[in-house]
């Protein structure tokens, strides 16, 4: 097992994210590490980002010439040059709608069930749920990208014991360990990492793995 940086570990982790995006799909990138999907989409794969503070072309990160176009978490982005700008009640109509093939959010907790913690940690002020949770019923596809364990202690158990975002949603799960679906039978791995083994996987990981 290979000790990896936070820095390495979410650079693996959006750059297998990019991988599970389908060819023309409009996706939305949720605030922290989700950002940093749109540096590794694949050549030759067309996906529409966006962002649920009103715009659809979202480019990638660092190649603003405008530090006033901003994402969902307040970064400076670029916008492409077939992009559009809404306001907040169009934005969520497309998510409402059912039109994101796909949404990539952060988490606190996943559950075998697909039951999703990601908005508080009880007795610590944060901003509120925000678009979570409008997400994570519209768009057809669930993708959570996180590390694999919070300083060691689990994140994928078998039952959430934060407040939950939303109910039998996660479709996919990516860590720096690997790739997991969660199906009715419970969390299957799909991909494991070369530099961990599918012990190492279970040890960091509460709920019963299903290995392919």
């Amino acid at each position: 097992m290979k000790d990896l940086s936070k820095e390495e570990m979410q650079e693996r982790i959006a750059q297998r994210v990019a991988q599970e995006l389908p060819n023309q799909s409009l996706v939305n990138l949720g605030i922290g590490l989700p950002t940093k999907v749109v540096n590794y989409l694949p050549e030759g794969v067309t996906v529409t980002l966006q962002s649920e503070n009103g715009f659809i072309g979202l480019g990638k990160l660092g190649d603003t010439v405008d530090p006033t176009i901003v994402n969902a978490g307040g970064q400076p982005v670029s916008i492409n040059q077939d992009g559009a700008f809404f306001d907040s009640a169009t934005s969520f109509g497309i998510i409402r709608g059912g039109h994101v093939d796909a949404t990539v959010l952060g988490a606190l907790q996943i559950d075998e069930k697909g039951n999703i913690a990601n908005y508080l940690i009880p007795g610590k002020m944060v901003p509120g749920m925000g678009g979570a949770m409008d997400l994570l019923v519209g768009a057809k596809k669930v993708i959570v990208a996180m590390e694999h364990t919070n300083r060691g202690k689990w994140k994928i158990l078998n039952q959430c014991s934060l407040p939950l975002t939303a109910v039998n949603v996660v479709d996919t799960i990516v860590t720096e360990m690997g790739v997991f679906s969660v199906t009715d039978e419970g969390i299957v791995v799909e991909e494991i990492h070369p530099d961990f083994t599918f012990e190492e996987v279970q040890a960091a990981t509460e709920a019963k793995l299903i290995n392919k």
